[in-house]
């Protein structure tokens, strides 16, 4: 099957490699004449691990093409997913579908045969609608559906949440545009993964709902761990205890700086919107989303109670600064609101970072970007372990006490044993521990 995916960006670039992968002649179309370019040449847009070798595999097959014509690139396309970006709006924090809807127009006025077009991109309710209207009314005589199917990628794992996934939704309103889906995704059905074939709206919604749910789980624990300092619990006893609760679950339930990323920030601003226009108001979400904003800047307050409450001409190092690890994105990361607070309070900062140096240059162009973990500690007052790379799970404790001006430890998740820690020499504080 042809399938074409226009947006070669995070969604569109993983989708895209991996169903050629599993066989299907795809085609990634995208605007930006650079990023083809690069892409040809082998050179990833992002870091994802495993992706620049899935990429090189299947354009090596002839299975895997990039171009910047969207007309002669989805000619005979059985399915064309729409995967472009839909960032935060300005002033209302709902969804732009600027890019889904000039995609939609040129779908119209470019499709030859039937086909279905996918939104891959997340989209708020509705927007499945509106782009079938665009191209209805653009006249076209041409057989077409319009589906919906949300990703739920996670970043640094998203080659294997895409071929082995929790579930697949697929949201269709007519039967032919069902078993052109069923074709595209028939190479899942070995691993049995469960597909749900809903309504094109229920689908829409289905995606923002999970990531809700999600950032909400984060947000109780992260809260549950405050109470845990007040009371003198421990988090991680807490989060088990209620994550052996098959109805709960274990997973999202790990107490850190607060969520970040490119999804859960966006997408839980965009429901409060929907809800708000349908006049249907969500307020666990809306109580979600100020908790987390508040609690980045509460933890570079943390870093400055572990210095005494006096951050004025202190150095503080940080370990990791995307907003998790596996990933080179710096969206919303906890680290950009972290560095505020310690440069509002007189600190000087220095951090390092596997792969997100170079995006976060660009973003906090104060602080000093050290060449490696141990050039990142070196003369400074206090370390703050903001991501949980692996590459920060084994550090040399000795080493790192000898080069700091003083063996002061944060650890914002919880990586470390605090009595192992303490035996060390350092002054040691984590999240939800005493």
């Amino acid at each position: 099957m042809k399938i074409a995916m226009v947006g070669s960006g995070y969604v569109g670039l993983v989708s895209g490699a991996c169903f050629a992968d599993f066989g299907h002649d795809v085609v990634c179309i995208d605007k930006d004449e650079s990023k083809i370019e690069r892409l040809r040449a082998g050179v990833m847009p992002i870091y994802e691990p495993g992706l620049a070798e899935l990429v090189a595999a299947n354009v090596k097959a002839g299975r895997l093409s990039f171009s910047t014509d969207l007309a002669s690139s989805i000619e005979d396309a059985a399915a064309i997913f729409i995967a472009v970006g839909t960032p935060s709006r300005r002033g209302d924090g709902h969804a732009d579908l600027t890019y889904v809807y000039a995609v939609a127009q040129e779908l119209a006025e470019n499709i030859r045969t039937p086909t279905v077009v996918v939104t891959k991109s997340t989209v708020p309710v509705g927007t499945g609608d509106e782009v079938e209207r665009i191209i209805r009314e653009s006249g076209t005589d041409v057989r077409f559906a319009v589906v919906s199917n949300p990703e739920f990628l996670r970043e640094g794992a998203a080659i294997g949440d895409f071929k082995r996934p929790d579930r697949i939704v697929i949201g269709a309103e007519e039967e032919w545009a069902r078993g052109v889906m069923r074709e595209v995704y028939r190479p899942l059905f070995l691993n049995r993964a469960p597909i749900l074939f809903t309504s094109r709206r229920s689908s829409e919604l289905i995606k923002y709902a999970a990531n809700a749910f999600l950032a909400t789980k984060i947000t109780f624990i992260n809260e549950m761990a405050d109470l845990c300092e007040k009371v003198g619990g421990d988090v991680q006893d807490v989060a088990r205890g209620i994550g052996l609760d098959n109805r709960i679950g274990s997973k999202f339930l790990h107490a850190g700086p607060g969520y970040g990323g490119s999804c859960f920030p966006k997408d839980t601003l965009a429901l409060l919107k929907t809800a708000e226009d349908y006049n249907s108001p969500v307020r666990l979400v809306e109580a979600v989303v100020k908790v987390n904003d508040s609690r980045k800047r509460a933890m570079g307050r943390k870093v400055i109670e572990a210095l005494g409450g006096d951050a004025r001409g202190k150095r503080v190092a940080l370990l990791g600064l995307t907003f998790k690890p596996n990933t080179d994105d710096m969206r919303d990361a906890p680290s950009i609101a972290i560095v505020q607070t310690l440069l509002d309070a007189g600190a000087e900062v220095v951090a390092y970072d596997p792969e997100g140096m170079e995006a976060a240059a660009q973003i906090m162009p104060e602080v000093t970007m050290a060449a490696s973990t141990y050039a990142a500690v070196a003369e400074a007052d206090a370390v703050a372990l903001v991501t949980e790379w692996d590459a920060f799970r084994a550090l040399d404790f000795a080493r790192v006490k000898s080069l700091m001006n003083a063996p002061v430890l944060v650890d914002l998740r919880n990586v470390y044993d605090p009595t192992e820690a303490r035996a060390a020499g350092f002054a040691y504080s984590s999240i939800g521990r005493v």
